[in-house]
């Protein structure tokens, strides 16, 4: 358990929720888990470990990119949910200056 007790209150106010008396025992208990996980955490010994971004090495799983033939028209517009002109046509995103 962490030394500390937590201020669900004071979590909630920064969150700008409000809650529930029932919300605020469930969240405090389950707030007091995770932390207790991470004092857990905080305890295993990782000196001569070197910091690292992934757990496990990634390697590039992309194909080269290589000329190919492109897809016909009408393949490529199939599932386009809208159409015109051999182009598929989306909902304006920018505004009139």
């Amino acid at each position: 358990m962490p030394s500390e007790k937590i201020d669900i209150e004071y979590v909630a106010r920064l969150a700008r929720i409000d809650l529930t008396d029932e919300e605020k025992r469930t969240f405090t208990s389950q707030l007091e888990d995770i932390l207790a996980y991470v004092d857990k955490l905080n305890q295993v010994d990782v000196s001569g470990v070197e910091p690292m971004a992934h757990a496990f090495s990634l390697e590039n799983v992309l194909d080269d990119d290589e000329p190919g033939q492109p897809l016909p028209v009408e393949q490529a517009l199939r599932n386009a949910p809208a159409q015109r002109d051999n182009q598929i046509v989306v909902p304006k995103v920018v505004e009139d200056a």
